[in-house]
């Protein structure tokens, strides 16, 4: 019996997990030998010591004896009973695509959006670091792995990510992504460098995606720094993450997740890019919604209180929330009250997900998601685990409907 039954259930954050070589494989030859393997956090169990070029013959290794694993009669036969407890690369379908279908079959959802794991900063950096071959590369690189991966299930979408560092590239680089087969275009949630995500533009960004029925979407880990690492030195060990190492997040820097974000969509609404795309959807993921009921209410207070004055508040045809509800989704993490959060802003905003296959999603997000959502009616369960992720997702959730 898989993990979930009883109901459509869509994931709206799911993973791979990239081999050390994954994004250098998928990489022209132009710019290949500049893209360094991956160097893998220090909780990880593919933890690597020594100079580069032993620790990639030494990760070659790990990953050949860890797929020979995978590939055992022993290993398999434990799969479904271990389907939420293994994690990262232990988990099925983690890395080897040829093994997803099985773990989605395992899991019971009927698709998953899908993300990388190790990427967003490097992409985020890339891109911000002032090579723009390179950020374009990398790109490229990321969106071929990704379409590659996916393209084993139909029922597994593929992001693509778009760098928005040069408003008259940009337009062409979202069509690039879209012609590989991009479910979703994953676009920075901070702002790019040297000008605003609203910038008239990257107006064409937008077109394409509402023209394709593909949404935006924004993914936590691709912002830069969350919080001043000052905030770290005080005097004190630096606490373990979920993952048993110092890379990832933790209680303080939590507490920054929700700024890039909330600033981010603020900027697009008030500027009027939500507005000219009335049929764009966006997508927040693994950034949390228990921000969102008060950052409506703060959205709300800034229109008020600038109304009179701001020309471009002026020439919405909308207030802050309205389009937020007919256009933007959030995934909650699974220690949020759901319910509440549906309680002060509506059923049309949440997001069913699991974070497959990845420590911090848990091994039981599903029971927590309807701990939290109690007594709510099965319409608000609905959205929260099909419907509002068929919305965000345009052509594909059309295609997923049918």
């Amino acid at each position: 019996m898989p993990y979930a039954s009883g109901r459509i259930i869509h994931d709206a954050d799911a993973h791979i997990m990239e081999t050390p070589t994954w994004l250098r494989d998928h990489a022209d030859p132009a710019v290949r030998d500049r893209i360094e393997p991956l160097a893998y956090p220090s909780g990880n169990e593919l933890r690597q010591t020594g100079d580069p070029d032993e620790q990639l013959r030494d990760l070659t290794a790990a990953f050949d004896r860890l797929r020979a694993r995978h590939g055992s009669e022993e290993y398999r036969s434990a799969e479904g009973d271990e389907i939420m407890a293994r994690k990262n690369f232990a988990a099925t379908g983690s890395w080897i695509p040829e093994d997803r279908p099985r773990a989605l079959d395992l899991l019971g959802f009927s698709s998953q959006l899908v993300f990388n794991t190790f990427h967003n900063r490097r992409l985020r950096d890339w891109e911000h670091g002032g090579d723009a071959e390179l950020a374009v590369g990398a790109a490229r690189a990321h969106n071929r792995g990704m379409v590659e991966f996916c393209s084993v299930d139909d029922r597994l979408l593929p992001t693509a990510y778009v760098p928005l560092f040069d408003v008259e590239r940009a337009p062409a680089l979202a069509g690039e992504a879209l012609a590989m087969g991009a479910a979703a275009l994953l676009v920075a949630s901070g702002c790019p460098p040297g000008h605003s995500p609203s910038h008239v533009g990257l107006d064409p960004v937008w077109a394409r995606a509402q023209e394709a029925g593909i949404p935006v979407v924004f993914h936590v880990g691709g912002t830069g720094d969350l919080i001043d690492p000052a905030y770290f030195r005080n005097g004190l060990p630096v606490p373990p993450d979920f993952h048993g190492g110092e890379e990832n997040f933790r209680s303080v820097d939590y507490m920054g997740i929700p700024g890039p974000p909330a600033q981010t969509l603020a900027t697009m609404i008030f500027d009027g890019v939500l507005d000219r795309f009335p049929d764009l959807r966006l997508g927040v993921i693994e950034q949390g919604a228990i921000w969102v009921p008060s950052w409506l209410r703060q959205m709300e207070s800034a229109f008020d209180a600038f109304h009179r004055h701001e020309e471009r508040l002026q020439a919405l045809s909308l207030r802050p929330t309205e389009y937020v509800r007919r256009q933007v989704r959030f995934t909650p993490y699974p220690t949020e009250d759901v319910g509440w959060i549906i309680e002060q802003s509506g059923p049309e905003l949440l997001l069913f997900s699991s974070d497959y296959p990845h420590v911090e999603g848990g091994r039981r997000p599903l029971e927590r998601f309807e701990a939290s959502l109690g007594d709510a009616a099965e319409d608000v369960r609905r959205r929260f685990y099909c419907d509002n992720f068929l919305d965000l997702m345009g052509a594909a959730g059309e295609a997923l409907a049918a």
